[in-house]
């Protein structure tokens, strides 16, 4: 009787869940909720208060700890820690896929076991030997960022960085190798338009970059640049709509997307390992 009462109640209780709310509508009433301003007027020198959705808890857990206790022991400095990436707890932490990631200067590390390389570039001046060199290393993403869009490129960027060079090197890394997946990573929030981020998204595209994330951009000190916007969670998923119509082999969008986003590597990683494996059974049935 007892046995059967717990199965009846679970069941009601499951049913409930289905029926309840999604995670969607709570990013919809933080948004609807929300009565901070999100966007800076021209001119005004006040900063944004930081809204509800970009708020993330402490990291912890088995996995973070022991990353972090590994790399302390062997002395190793990680991007995730230097940029004060939002995403760390969950990237270190395995996630949903329980697979650890950790970005380790210009190198990226999956699960310590299987091991894939992402290495992401600077534009080299455009020098298409360095690309070369970096392609022909054997590396399996070929990762440089665009940062933002044209116009704002020479307030945003080191000043000796510039558009149309960063589009050039991520085309000559696939002129140089068309089965090496390219990447790029675009800020958002720093008063670009809806039309430029759309034309980012194309141009890039048009340089035959497979994959694409975007983020919010955040202040890391008061000496950096202002935050001008905070873009929704909505705006975000409609430019990953976009890339994906666009043609991008993953596109990865949200305001604490990073350009070693967990939910995308996880992505590519298993993009990567299913070529990797179909080489492997080509070399041995010819």
């Amino acid at each position: 009787m007892l046995q059967c009462a717990r199965t009846e109640s679970n069941k009601r209780f499951s049913e409930k869940l289905v029926d309840g709310p999604q995670f969607e509508d709570f990013l919809k009433n933080d948004v609807k909720e929300y009565n901070g301003k999100l966007k800076l007027d021209i001119g005004e020198s006040g900063r944004l208060r930081l809204p509800p959705w970009l708020k993330t808890e402490i990291p912890m857990g088995k996995s973070y700890s022991r990353i972090k206790a590994q790399l302390k022991q062997l002395r190793l400095s990680t991007v995730c820690e230097e940029a004060r990436c939002p995403n760390i707890g969950e990237c270190w932490g395995g996630g949903s896929h329980g697979t650890a990631t950790a970005t380790i200067m210009k190198y990226l590390f999956y699960d310590r076991s299987s091991i894939l390389v992402e290495c992401l570039v600077p534009d080299f001046r455009g020098d298409e030997d360095c690309v070369a060199t970096i392609v022909n290393c054997n590396l399996d993403v070929f990762a440089h960022n665009i940062e933002t869009v044209e116009r704002l490129t020479p307030f945003v960027r080191d000043m000796r960085a510039r558009y149309r060079q960063s589009l050039a090197v991520l085309k000559a890394a696939k002129k140089f190798n068309p089965n090496l997946i390219t990447k790029s990573s675009i800020m958002l929030g720093l008063g670009e338009t809806n039309q430029e981020v759309e034309q980012t998204l194309q141009d890039l595209r048009d340089a035959g970059v497979d994959a694409v994330t975007l983020g919010q951009y955040m202040q890391p000190t008061k000496r950096h640049l202002k935050v001008v916007e905070y873009v929704t969670p909505q705006k975000f998923k409609a430019w990953e709509n976009l890339g994906n119509q666009l043609g991008f082999l993953y596109t990865a969008s949200g305001p604490l997307v990073r350009s070693s986003y967990k939910a995308g590597e996880y992505f590519l990683a298993n993009i990567l390992k299913q070529r990797k494996k179909q080489q492997i059974d080509s070399h041995t049935t010819s």
